[in-house]
């Protein structure tokens, strides 16, 4: 499994008053992890949102494991889950300043026309990501 590593740093504002990341701020953390991965493939989401495409968060999954403090050094893996042309799910870890995984969780995905929210097949409206996203599934 081919994972992309984006480092992260803890800001205090992300944190709670025990000076521990605040449990939402993990899934904008999976959104920086899934930008970088969708760039590690040459791809652009923004090119996507341009064509009036916006790929919304259709489920969400995340295990907390071992609290981030604030000024930790952290970095969030991310990898292709799985993909069949309609549907994308992106896997996370996010490791703490010992490499350890704190947190972990998945998103699943799909692309709709921005105006109607109409679900699109990105096997079809987007060839090039879906030869991406095959091509990185058959690497493992």
């Amino acid at each position: 499994m081919n994972k992309v590593q984006t480092p992260i740093e803890v800001r205090y504002q992300e944190t709670d008053q025990m000076g521990v990341v605040y449990h939402a701020n993990y899934l904008v953390w999976f959104e920086i992890g899934r930008t970088k991965f969708i760039e590690s493939l040459g791809l652009r989401y923004g090119a996507m949102e341009e064509q009036g495409v916006v790929s919304p968060v259709t489920d969400a999954t995340i295990s907390f494991k071992k609290p981030i403090r604030y000024g930790e050094e952290t970095v969030v893996e991310t990898w292709l889950e799985s993909y069949d042309g309609l549907r994308t799910v992106y896997g996370y870890q996010i490791l703490n300043s010992k490499k350890h995984v704190a947190v972990s969780g998945k998103t699943e995905h799909v692309i709709v026309k921005k105006d109607s929210f109409r679900p699109l097949s990105l096997r079809k409206a987007f060839p090039e990501w879906h030869e991406a996203y095959s091509n990185k599934l058959k690497e493992g």
